[in-house]
């Protein structure tokens, strides 16, 4: 018998990822085992790409004589970073799942137009975003607490920046897609390209040429371009087995809307992390000033330890609940999010008690100075407050994702960024007047903990109908 292309295609991609061509190991292999596999590379994945914007800050930090200004002005281009990549995430995270799906029905043809679609978009939203960032980069800083001080290291860094959003757009969004099909170990290389070339090229560029920030700018996306060209190329190549092909490259309304309304979720999570760095640092400039603002940059970058290993997990996950959901699998997609929640909540409690058995090694992480050094350890002990159930909030959030349930999924993600988190961040200043910049702080352990408890409840009765109509299913 003489094997189709694409058998030979799914047979070495088989040997070479561990049975990934097979996608019915997402139903048949061990729990513990397949989520161990998938799970620690996007994690990995994860970690590392966060080295990006980390790394750039801890060289800028101590860059001599300007670090704690200039880690405050590059602090402030992070909204306009999000928002980068959450228009990666609206694409990306809104297209993989429903690929997955696709595949769990044995619908190659629609998991393959997804993609393509979805990859049209990323290079149509590219160009917009580029536009926008380097006409009214300044404008946007100085709105969004840049003060005479920094206002320049934040626009040396973002005219720069703004150039490489194609790559970064690309890598993030079409990584999705690779992770989705069971190669996680591809899609944590895709990532460590990047991050070791930006973990090489940073100090080349800040210190060796004297850069500064234009220096860590111009460092993040040369490595971004590397790992761009490392995504497309899988996904045009041999080894994949959903490609990029040409009679997909186009924007077919039935494709590609389904799957903006199941990534609007995850847009408005990371999107509303720079609606809500906006409200922080421009109340903080009110209250604390520019070392209020400096330790906010920080707190971010130790909030992205919790919130990004914890969306790799999620994204581990999520290929085994969708494919299993589509299957028609409903005891496998249980027992895969009960192992999604245990994983995700013990990850959150060990971090929240590092950080607040050692916070000042957090901080000492990202700078030298130590009257910034020294405020920042009581800031992140009270921001940081309820980490230790966040766990909870992401296992929902993400396995909400996983089985393509849109509505839910934007619900709780409104809920705890903009019903709670926005307003107490203007609210609690008023009710703590003995120290107004610590009430600043306390609004996110306080919108935590409510976020919480509002997205367990809600998780518990959609996600039993949700297993209760797949046995339906499957009994008529």
């Amino acid at each position: 018998m003489v094997m189709s292309q694409d058998e030979r295609n799914q047979k070495i991609v088989e040997q070479k990822e561990g049975g990934a061509g097979d996608k019915e190991f997402l139903r048949t292999e061990p729990l513990g085992k397949l989520l161990l596999r998938l799970a620690l590379p996007t994690v990995a994945a994860q970690l590392i790409n966060m080295l990006y914007n980390i790394v750039d800050r801890i060289y800028i930090g101590h860059i001599p004589k300007i670090g704690a200004t200039a880690l405050t002005g590059v602090g402030v281009c992070m909204p306009l970073i999000m928002i980068v990549s959450a228009f990666a995430a609206l694409v990306g995270y809104g297209g993989a799942p429903r690929a997955s799906i696709f595949m769990g029905k044995q619908d190659k043809a629609s998991a393959e137009k997804t993609l393509g679609n979805c990859f049209v978009l990323q290079i149509i939203i590219s160009v917009i975003l580029t536009a926008v960032l380097l006409i009214w980069n300044r404008d946007f800083l100085m709105a969004f607490g840049a003060s005479d001080n920094t206002i320049e290291y934040g626009v040396n860094y973002m005219n720069i920046y703004a150039l490489g959003t194609i790559f970064v757009e690309l890598t993030l969004g079409m990584n999705a897609f690779i992770t989705a099909q069971g190669f996680a170990k591809t899609g944590m290389l895709s990532v460590l390209i990047g991050a070791v070339a930006n973990i090489i090229l940073d100090p080349v560029f800040i210190f060796g040429l004297h850069m500064d920030v234009r220096g860590a700018a111009l460092a993040t996306i040369i490595s971004q371009a590397l790992s761009c060209i490392w995504v497309v190329s899988f996904l045009c190549g041999k080894k994949t087995f959903l490609k990029i092909k040409k009679s997909n490259l186009g924007l077919t309304p039935k494709m590609i809307l389904p799957c903006l309304a199941l990534g609007v979720a995850t847009f408005i999570m990371q999107a509303s992390e720079s609606v809500i760095s906006v409200c922080f640092n421009s109340s903080l400039q009110n209250y604390g000033g520019d070392i209020a603002v400096g330790a906010m940059t920080i707190l971010t970058s130790v909030m992205q330890f919790a919130m990004l290993p914890l969306q790799g997990l999620g994204q581990g996950a999520q290929p085994i609940i969708s494919y299993c959901y589509g299957a028609g699998d409903s005891k496998r997609v249980r027992a895969a999010f009960r192992l999604l929640l245990k994983a995700s909540l013990a990850y959150s409690v060990l971090l929240w008690i590092l950080v607040m058995l050692l916070p000042g090694g957090f901080a000492a992480m990202f700078t030298s100075d130590t009257q910034l050094m020294d405020y920042t350890k009581t800031a992140l002990r009270i921001y940081m407050g309820s980490m230790f159930l966040f766990g909870i909030q992401m296992a929902c959030q993400m396995t909400f994702n996983a089985l393509g349930k849109a509505a839910e999924s934007i619900i709780v993600a409104v809920m705890r960024k903009f019903i709670l988190l926005i307003p107490l961040i203007y609210i609690m200043p008023h009710i703590l007047r003995s120290n107004q910049t610590i009430a600043v702080y306390m609004a996110e352990p306080i919108a935590d903990l409510l976020a919480v408890t509002f997205t367990a409840v809600l998780f518990s009765v959609q996600f039993k109908k949700t297993l209760q109509t797949i046995e339906h299913q499957k009994q008529s």
